[in-house]
Formats: C-alpha cells, sequence, structure tokens
C-alpha cells in the first residue's frame, strides 16, 4: 500500500528534512546530518531516498566530492504541504492519527531537549501557551498572514555562532461549530 502525502510528510525525521528544505534552500546529505545529529546516518539516507522516490524532494545538483557524487536536494514543487483532497478525503480516525503523528514529533524535540547535561527553559526561551481569541474567519485569516509575514522574514536566517535553530510551532484548533438552534 502507498503512503499519502500526508503520512509521508508528517514522519518526524522527513518533515525535519523537508523543514529544513523550505524557502529553496539547498542541502546536502551531509549538511542535513550536521543539522540534525541525532538522526542515524543510515536512517537519513533512508528518508532522503523515500523523500525523493515520492517526489517531495528533488536532486538539483550533483558534485564530485572525493571521488563519490555528493547531491544537493530542494523541495520539491508542492511538497511541503498536503493536498486539500487528500485531507477532505481522510476520515476522523485519519486525521487524529495524522495529528498524533505530528505532536509525536514535537514530544520527540522536547524530550532531546531536556536530556542535555543542563538547560534554561527561560534562557533558551522555552515557550507553551495557549491563548483563546474569539475571531471572525476574516481576523483569523489577518491574523494568520501576519504571524506568516513575520516568520517568513526569518526563514533565510542560516547558522551563526549566536544562533540556535528553534521549532516554532503553533496549532490553530477551532472550538467544534455550534449546531442551529431549530425553530419552533
Amino acid at each position: 500500500m502507498t503512503e499519502s502525502k500526508a503520512d509521508l510528510i508528517l514522519h518526524p525525521v522527513r518533515l525535519k528534512i523537508i523543514q529544513a528544505l523550505i524557502q529553496g534552500r539547498k542541502l546536502t546529505r551531509q549538511q542535513l546530518s550536521a543539522l540534525f545529529p541525532d538522526i542515524p546516518q543510515a536512517t537519513m539516507y533512508r528518508h532522503l531516498n523515500k523523500l525523493e522516490q515520492a517526489g517531495l524532494i528533488v536532486v538539483v545538483e550533483q558534485r564530485k566530492q572525493r571521488g563519490a557524487k555528493e547531491k544537493w536536494y530542494a523541495i520539491g514543487e508542492h511538497a511541503e504541504s498536503v493536498p486539500n483532497e487528500e485531507l477532505t478525503a481522510m476520515s476522523a480516525e485519519e486525521h487524529m492519527e495524522l495529528f498524533m503523528k505530528f505532536v509525536s514529533g514535537l514530544i520527540g524535540d522536547f524530550g532531546r531537549y531536556v536530556a542535555q547535561d543542563e538547560y534554561d527553559m527561560q534562557r533558551d526561551g522555552i515557550s507553551m501557551r495557549q491563548t483563546t481569541l474569539y475571531l471572525s474567519d476574516d481576523e483569523y485569516r489577518e491574523l494568520f498572514e501576519e504571524i506568516k509575514a513575520s516568520l517568513m522574514r526569518r526563514m533565510d536566517n542560516g547558522p551563526a555562532p549566536d544562533r540556535r535553530r528553534r521549532a516554532f510551532t503553533n496549532i490553530v484548533i477551532p472550538e467544534p461549530k455550534r449546531k442551529q438552534e431549530e425553530s419552533p
């Protein structure tokens, strides 16, 4: 059975690879391994191959490096999102399974953070907040675009001595729609 695009993207290792390549970045397996030292080399190769075979990433360049060909990967067209048709066709159970995969990736990231010998959540900027807002659909779209624009301005920041990679995750869950009261 072939995996859905959502299943391919939401695997924790593959999601990290895709996120690293967003915004037109081109990286080698070696550079990806340096970004994610907790991912074993064989695992990185396996997931790069799976993403490449699915067309979610593409080889944009190959260079000869110490006798071997080094591949440079980039994001494939429309790779970072799941088609709406695929999401609409899923059952509630399948949506819940995808959500649990997504959240398990967050749990893994947080587990690696707290597994350090020393850490300071306040200094490191760890934030777990939930804010409830009452917004119309238009107000929500406006807020989402503002947040997206703010993040996009920083997406091209590369590694630097004074920078750490930070996962900024947002999950928006509206309350269930209220059933209209029936007219007498």
